[in-house]
């Protein structure tokens, strides 16, 4: 109403039909494709945003991931050198 749209501009936005509209109006089973769309339309997805799932670690996840970040650090080893290496150098 606020967008002073009528029921058959919104279902073309949205690109479904004015009874599939008018199942979602009275409350009926419509799938969330279908809600997703029509708050698109309005400009009202945000509404969405209470069903976002925040993934949590837990604890014990948490705590292998620290002992994984504190493993000394391991240098490469280093190759003999030739002794024809050390003739060439001059001094």
């Amino acid at each position: 109403m606020e967008q002073n749209k009528t029921q058959a501009m919104l279902a073309e936005d949205a690109g479904i039909s004015r009874s599939t509209l008018s199942l979602l109006e009275r409350g009926d089973t419509v799938t969330v494709a279908t809600l997703i769309r029509v708050l698109r339309v309005l400009d009202q997805l945000h509404i969405m945003d209470v069903f976002v799932v925040v993934r949590r670690q837990s604890p014990l996840a948490l705590a292998q991931a620290e002992r994984k970040k504190k493993q000394r650090v391991s240098f490469p080893k280093r190759r003999k050198t030739d002794k024809s290496d050390n003739e060439n150098i001059d001094w």
